[in-house]
C-alpha cells in the first residue's frame, strides 16, 4: 500500500512566504509592473532628437521672421533718404566718418537670431528685408542689395553658431554686429570704393567707423531693442521671451 504523504502546514505557509518575497525582489516578474514599464516612455531624450527640436522651424518662426524682415525692410527703406542727406555732411567732417551709420542697413540680422534663436534666422530676415525695401523700390541695384544681405546674415550668425545657438548675451551680439560690419567693410571697399586703399586715410576712417557702428548699432542697439520687444509680450511664445520673462 502506497503511503500518501501530506505536506504540513509549515511547510505550506514557508513556500508561500518565500514565493511573496521573491516576486518583490524581483526574483519572479511582476506582471502589473512589466505591463506598466512598456508602456512608458523613453526617460531622457538623445541629445540629437533634443538638438533637431530646437533647431526645428516652425510655423510661427517663420510668421514672425516674415514680419521682423517687413518691418526692417522699411527701415532699410526710410534709412536710404536719410543717409542721402546725411553723408556727405558727416562725409565733409571726416572723409569715411559716415561709415558709421552703415549698421542701420544691417542690424536684423542680429535682431533675428536673437529673437527666433534658429539657425538661418539671420539669411531669412536679411532676405524678406531686403526684398521689402525693393518692392518699396530704392536706387541700388537687385544683386547688389541680395548677395550684400545673404553674406551680412551669413557672418551675423556666425558667433551664434560657435556657441551651437546655445548663448544669447549682449557681447555675443556685439561680436555678432563687429563680424557684419567687417564683413560689409571689405565688401564696400572691394565693389563701391575701388578707388579707395585700405591703408589710405579714407579707407583707415571707413573701416574704424563701421566696426564702431556695427558694435554700437547692430549689436548693442539689436540687444536692448530685443529686450524692448520681448518686455512688451510680444515673444512670449518663443524662448527668447520666456527667457526675459524670467528673469
Amino acid at each position: 500500500m502506497t503511503n500518501h504523504i501530506q505536506p504540513s502546514s509549515n511547510h505550506v505557509e514557508s513556500a508561500a512566504r518565500k514565493s511573496s518575497s521573491a516576486s518583490l525582489q524581483g526574483d519572479v516578474p511582476n506582471p502589473d509592473r512589466s505591463a506598466l514599464a512598456a508602456q512608458l516612455p523613453d526617460s531622457e531624450p538623445s541629445p540629437r532628437k533634443s538638438a533637431s527640436r530646437r533647431f526645428r522651424w516652425t510655423s510661427a518662426d517663420i510668421a514672425v521672421g516674415a514680419a521682423l524682415g517687413v518691418a526692417c525692410g522699411l527701415v532699410f527703406w526710410l534709412f536710404n533718404f536719410a543717409y542721402a542727406w546725411l553723408s556727405p555732411i558727416i562725409g565733409g567732417i571726416l572723409p569715411g566718418l559716415a561709415s558709421v551709420l552703415h549698421p542701420l542697413w544691417y542690424f536684423s540680422g542680429t535682431l533675428a537670431v536673437i529673437i527666433l534663436r534658429k539657425p538661418g534666422a539671420a539669411v531669412y530676415v536679411n532676405l524678406v528685408g531686403s526684398a521689402a525695401e525693393m518692392l518699396l523700390g530704392n536706387q541700388f541695384s537687385f544683386g547688389f542689395v541680395f548677395a550684400s544681405a545673404a553674406l551680412q546674415g551669413v557672418f551675423a550668425e556666425l558667433p551664434f553658431a560657435l556657441t551651437r545657438y546655445k548663448v544669447f548675451n549682449l557681447p555675443i551680439s556685439m561680436a555678432s554686429g563687429a563680424l557684419v560690419a567687417l564683413e560689409y567693410g571689405v565688401y564696400l571697399m572691394l565693389f563701391r570704393y575701388q578707388g579707395v586703399s585700405f591703408l589710405s586715410p579714407r579707407g583707415v576712417i571707413h573701416m574704424i567707423s563701421e566696426l564702431v557702428g556695427g558694435v554700437l548699432i547692430a549689436g548693442v542697439m539689436s540687444w536692448y531693442l530685443y529686450k524692448g520687444i520681448a518686455a512688451t509680450g510680444a515673444l512670449d511664445r518663443f524662448a527668447s521671451g520666456r527667457v526675459q520673462r524670467e528673469a
